[in-house]
């Protein structure tokens, strides 16, 4: 007797211009496993792919409205206090827009969760930088969802000039060094931390599960 093949799911993704996010959302549309694709921008921009499923909405990520119905959300925000200018304007992206995007997204139906950390997040953590994004992980898992996939990649390798965003000189000379380390912490191409993040959301385990840098390969 044949099966039927399961219904389309609809995805939502936030990040979408970002290393990850831009990486991973044509995968989400080469998946053939959802009916739509929401992306949420905080700036209008004409670089992205072009396909019918897709729905564009430019929004306030600290003020989000009602989201249509949802699926599986991705989320792929962040920045870095260089870029952000303060610590508290990184973590209105990384911890704020982070949450924000997850509890509407939740309240609109979704069931599973996949979000870009970093390795080293700890809430309990005395770097700035590793206590938001422990902080941020603690808060979404606390929100309901079925299934939550945490990535936490080391160092991320990308074409930033394509993104237009400036090339970070010490992470060019980072991956360089730093290749020769073991995989747990050596730098990690975007492109695996998106195809790890989409496979794993795709399985839908229930809980919680946080995948370090290496697992992500």
């Amino acid at each position: 007797m044949s099966t039927s093949p399961p219904p389309l799911r609809r995805a939502l993704i936030a990040g979408a211009t970002g290393l990850v996010g831009r990486e991973l959302l044509p995968l989400l549309l080469a998946s053939q496993r959802y009916a739509q694709v929401q992306v949420l921008l905080r700036r209008p921009t004409a670089d992205l792919p072009h396909d019918p499923r897709l729905a564009v909405q430019v929004v306030d990520f600290q003020s989000l409205p009602s989201l249509p119905p949802v699926d599986d959300v991705f989320i792929a925000l962040g920045t870095t206090i260089k870029v952000a200018g303060s610590q508290a304007a990184f973590r209105a992206v990384d911890f704020d827009a982070v949450v924000h995007t997850a509890q509407a997204a939740c309240s609109a139906g979704a069931s599973r969760l996949g979000v870009v950390s970093a390795l080293g997040a700890n809430a309990s953590s005395g770097v700035f930088y590793n206590r938001v994004k422990g902080e941020m992980e603690a808060a979404v898992s606390a929100l309901g969802f079925e299934s939550v996939v945490i990535v936490q990649p080391s160092l991320l390798v990308g074409d930033r000039e394509r993104l237009g965003q400036p090339v970070r000189p010490g992470e060019v000379w980072g991956a360089r060094l730093l290749g020769w380390l073991p995989r747990s912490v050596r730098p990690i191409a975007a492109r695996q931390v998106a195809e790890a993040l989409l496979r794993e959301v795709a399985r839908g385990e229930p809980g919680v599960r946080r995948l370090r840098s290496g697992e992500l390969r």
